[in-house]
């Protein structure tokens, strides 16, 4: 835990941001704007998705700089990218001995001073994070959200306040809360989603029992009675969730999908007209606008965790009102930014073409993002490339990463994109040894360009060809992974953005 605090009234408070520009940095920014805070922050000059957000709310990053901190700064949130030792602002502020807390800990902070809940798992909490603060929202909740990437129905923001929120005390706090070198450890939750557990950030959680483990302590920091919502379709989760009710008989387990029993079994129904449809048995049927299996998922444990406030909070409303409200809230929820975001729709030669760009950077999730979109794009014809993100997890995971392309017509890949923790000449592994382990699978559907707009030409030439009497609509092409390989998608939108002058 964090030995620094930040005051719960931060009206006028100032405090400095190292990192400005990382997406939950971004929506943290958010956070203690609209509480009254004076924010400043320094990043890199390159522009970020996230600079928009700051320019809403009349912020500028300045370039990393000692003058930066200045005497009227009392607080400085960092970044876990960058290092008290090397980086000038938080030297500058150990020199004045000004109190510096991390993300995750200015995070947990914030967690301590509501009624607080933690959107967790390897799997789906952003758009989870993003289908709540819409219900919460629309259900008029006093609540404030914090979700790790733009969520359209927030206003092309990181978080959702509503109206009635405070902060008292008497407000509801939900936040995307993230596993990595156990940073949620830091947050204080009264309950807790959680979506899945399996092996990843092989970097950090060397074994799957490592990894699971750390969801294990996380959900025993909840307090006497406090609940954990899980997906009952997921083994890990489930296997966690037994693990914490060993060690806390007092929590309250909550499942939800097909394979829950209680108020939110999960039965899937029709895909149709831009919608997929669903049941929550006992609650009633809904739809959702966004493609796949998981997606419903997301919004089952949404709306669990919606229905759980909501009695908590003893709102005097009939099960229909609160139905209709939920329904009319998982319709208007669209996406979030790098989360089956659908980049845009136009033509190339003749054919149709959808882009859509996604952040699945794990087999599981590359497996069931696709077969999702295959099921709601029937008469395309599906292109994805997919660039590996991290050495390690590429080489843990390779066979996984292979063979999760079973719903792709054709498959582009590219080069590994690397992260700031490791060096590649630590590992053997590169892209053109997943592209040859994909080609046991796939054969010659899977090509490979080392650099991502070396696949241009390519990609251009496919989408212009006949897709074939199977695919009566035309093309879906989608850009997957962590890694920079979006451009590609948006370099195709120019090019039909061209044909269309």
């Amino acid at each position: 835990m964090a030995t620094v605090s930040l005051p719960q009234d931060v009206r006028g408070v100032h405090i400095h941001f190292v990192g400005i520009k990382g997406t939950g940095m971004a929506a943290l920014v958010e956070i203690l704007h609209a509480r009254g805070a004076v924010i400043t922050g320094s990043d890199v000059s390159e522009r970020f998705y996230t600079d928009a957000i700051l320019e809403k709310l009349s912020l500028q990053a300045k370039p990393f700089n000692a003058e930066n901190i200045t005497d009227t700064i009392q607080f400085v949130i960092y970044s876990s990218a960058y290092s008290p030792e090397s980086n000038p602002d938080l030297k500058a502020a150990k020199e004045k001995q000004i109190p510096c807390l991390l993300y995750s800990e200015a995070l947990g902070c914030i967690s301590q001073l509501s009624y607080s809940c933690g959107v967790c798992g390897v799997h789906g909490k952003t758009t989870t994070t993003g289908f709540v603060g819409t219900l919460l929202k629309q259900c008029n909740l006093p609540a404030q959200v914090l979700a790790g990437s733009v969520i359209s129905s927030f206003g092309d923001s990181c978080t959702m306040t509503a109206p009635s929120c405070t902060t008292d005390g008497h407000s509801y706090f939900v936040a995307e809360t993230c596993e990595y070198q156990r940073h949620f450890m830091a947050f204080c939750p009264q309950k807790i989603i959680l979506t899945s557990v399996e092996s990843d950030h092989q970097d950090y959680y060397p074994t799957y029992e490592s990894i699971r483990d750390a969801f294990v302590d996380y959900i025993c920091r909840l307090p006497l009675g406090g609940q954990v919502i899980y997906c009952a379709d997921d083994a890990g989760a489930v296997e966690t969730v037994g693990l914490a009710h060993a060690r806390r008989a007092d929590i309250e387990l909550i499942p939800y999908g097909e394979n829950a029993a209680g108020d939110y079994q999960l039965e899937f129904a029709s895909v149709g007209d831009g919608k997929q449809h669903f049941v929550v048995k006992g609650i009633g049927p809904f739809a959702i606008r966004v493609p796949g299996k998981h997606m419903v998922r997301n919004a089952c444990a949404a709306i669990a965790l919606t229905c759980e406030l909501l009695k908590l909070h003893g709102e005097k409303i009939t099960p229909q009102v609160r139905n209709e409200m939920i329904a009319q809230g998982l319709l208007q929820f669209t996406g979030g930014k790098r989360r089956s975001e659908l980049i845009g729709t136009g033509h190339m030669g003749t054919n149709s073409v959808v882009v859509i760009d996604d952040y699945g950077h794990h087999p599981t999730a590359i497996k069931t993002t696709l077969a999702g979109y295959k099921d709601f794009y029937k008469g395309r014809k599906l292109i994805v490339d997919f660039m590996s993100h991290t050495y390690s997890r590429t080489q843990a995971l390779l066979d996984e990463f292979a063979s999760s392309f079973d719903s792709a017509d054709e498959i582009i890949l590219h080069k590994i994109y690397s992260s700031a923790r490791e060096k590649a000449s630590d590992f053997t592994i590169t892209g053109k040894t997943l592209f040859e382990q994909a080609q046991k699978h796939y054969g010659d559907k899977v090509h490979y360009f080392e650099e991502v707009m070396d696949a241009h030409d390519f990609l251009r030439n496919e989408l212009t060809s006949c897709a074939g009497k199977d695919f009566k609509d035309g093309y879906l092409f989608v850009t997957m992974g962590a890694g920079d390989n979006w451009k590609l998608g948006r370099a195709i939108m120019d090019d039909m953005v061209l044909q269309e002058k």
